[in-house]
């Protein structure tokens, strides 16, 4: 099983779009933090009250967004991207080819990155 955390602005409302646009399920929803499954994957959105949101020994301050991000697979990328951008979820690029398949960035709504894969 894979864990990734994500820090959020509000974990309610960000788990909210990892359900509807994603299909994640609800593990936990508190204010502090969300944890979401789907499949084997882990995704733990952390808000400003939770641990994972302390600043760091020297003050820098945690916060969303960055380049790391979850994949999500598909078999159609342009199916995908078709349903995604009525629901008003935005994009850092448009659709790729390289070596292994076709993929996009969309943002989650604090800017984290998730990529949508399709597989050659």
């Amino acid at each position: 099983m894979a864990r990734f955390r994500y820090m959020v602005s509000d974990p309610a409302a960000s788990a909210d779009f990892y359900t509807e646009n994603f299909g994640f399920e609800v593990q936990l929803k508190v204010p502090a933090i969300a944890i979401l499954t789907k499949g084997d994957l882990t995704i733990l959105l952390s808000g400003p009250g939770s641990s994972a949101r302390r600043a760091m020994p020297d003050g820098t301050e945690t916060e969303p967004s960055g380049w790391n991000r979850i994949m999500i697979d598909t078999d159609d990328i342009e199916a995908e991207v078709a349903r995604l951008k009525p629901a008003g979820i935005t994009f850092r690029n448009e659709i790729i080819s390289g070596p292994g398949g076709k993929q996009i960035i969309a943002n989650d709504p604090d800017g984290n990155a998730i990529e949508i894969f399709e597989a050659d």
